[in-house]
Order: C-alpha cells, then structure tokens, then sequence
C-alpha cells in the first residue's frame, strides 16, 4: 500500500482528498502546518506528498526547498491557486515534481500521482541500467576494482597495487579495447611533469601485469601495440 501525506489547512480539501485516495488504496496521513509537513517528510518514507503552497508556520515552497536540501526525494505533487504562477513555477524548480491549480477533483488527483509513479519507476530503472553499466566498466575476469577505496579484488581477495597501478589499471578499463599511446597513458595517469619519460608507463605496466595476468610473457589482458604502446582487452565474462 503507498502511504500519501496530504498537507492543506483547508478541512474540506483534507476530507476530500483522504477519503478518495483511501478509496484507492492508498494509506494517508494529514497534516494542516508546513512545520508538522517538514517534519513527517523528514522522518516518514512516504510514496508522495501533496503539498499546498499557503500554509502557516512554513509555506510550502519553504517545505519543498528545505527537504530536498536534506536530500529526500519523495515526489511532491503541490497544490496552487489559481493566480500563483509565480509560486508555481519556483516550486517546480526546486524540485517540486508537478502542480495542480485549484479547485480540481479527485480523480485528477489519483491520475497525477499514477502518472508520477510511472516516471519515477522508468527514471530509477534508467539510473539502475547506468549504474551497472558503470559497475561492470571496471569487472573483468575475475578481478573488480572498487575506485571509491582504490583497491583490486581477484575473487574477493584483494590484489595489492599501488595508487598509480590502480589509477593506471582504471584508464585502462575506461578505455577497454582501444589502443593507447605511452603519452596518452603517461599525460592521464602521470601528469604534464612527466612528459617525455614514457619509460616509467613500461615499467608500471610490467608491474601491473605480473599481478593480474596469468602469465605476464603471454598477457590476456594488457596487449602491447607494438611501437606505439598498449591496449587493454578482456571481456566483462571471461
């Protein structure tokens, strides 16, 4: 059941709303304060908040400002007079999700919220198919790199590499199966002040592949382009 809360000063709006979105299936709780509405969102996981603007303590654009600074991101649905565009709009730009211009009926209402739903469930499914297209970016055989902690895991045993290997090794995988120049690899890993010593890419290469590859005289992953430098192949399910 999806829990609404429905925040208006108006009783008859309040009435209104909670015995059609109760007809719906939708467990409701009310509160007629922008402070007492600040609050519930901030402490309660609700599906949707229906907020209208004029309220006392706290209006309602206050309301939306203040809790997607704390990062809540429940869908706000606000409730607008007839002649607050003003409103309105900056509502929407602090991250309100949609409005509705009094007076409306339920249905309306119901309708919103369902077409809400639908966006908020494609956008999650969008940033859920990023995420592990990202996430499988740095997968390869049985290694996986975690760049947040800067550490090689082979089987969730962690490799030992040292910060410019697993800087290097990430470049790497960002740029799987393409070939790589010594002055590319040394200008993204090392920097400029390193320019013209792409030595110190062969040795951190060499380094790298006796701690990944199988055998580091026949690499599978770190291919060398012959003078030119090196690129790195291995599909995510090998």
């Amino acid at each position: 059941m999806k829990k609404v809360l429905v925040v208006d000063d108006e009783i008859s709006i309040v009435t209104l709303l909670k015995y059609n979105l109760e007809k719906e299936n939708y467990e409701v709780t009310t509160v007629d304060d922008g402070q007492d509405a600040l609050e519930q969102g901030l402490t309660n996981n609700y599906d949707f908040i229906i907020l209208d603007l004029m309220l006392p303590s706290l209006n309602g654009i206050e309301v939306v400002k203040k809790l997607r600074q704390e990062k809540i991101e429940t869908p706000i649905l606000i409730l607008t007079a007839k002649d607050d565009e003003y409103d309105k709009v900056i509502g929407l730009e602090l991250g309100a999700d949609d409005y509705l211009t009094k007076p409306f009926s339920p249905r309306e209402v119901i309708a919103r919220l369902k077409a809400i739903a639908r966006r908020v469930s494609k956008l999650q499914k969008v940033e859920q198919q990023n995420r592990i297209k990202e996430e499988s970016k740095y997968i390869f055989g049985q290694f996986r790199v975690d760049r947040d902690k800067y550490l090689l895991f082979r089987n969730n045993e962690i490799v030992k590499l040292t910060p410019k290997e697993i800087e290097l090794l990430m470049y790497f995988l960002e740029k799987r199966g393409k070939a790589l120049s010594r002055d590319e690899l040394l200008n993204h890993v090392w920097g400029f002040d390193f320019i013209g010593q792409t030595r110190i890419v062969d040795m951190h290469v060499s380094h790298l592949r006796e701690k990944i590859e199988e055998n580091a005289k026949t690499p599978k992953y770190i291919k060398t382009v012959r003078g030119f430098g090196y690129r790195f192949d291995g599909d995510d399910d090998e």
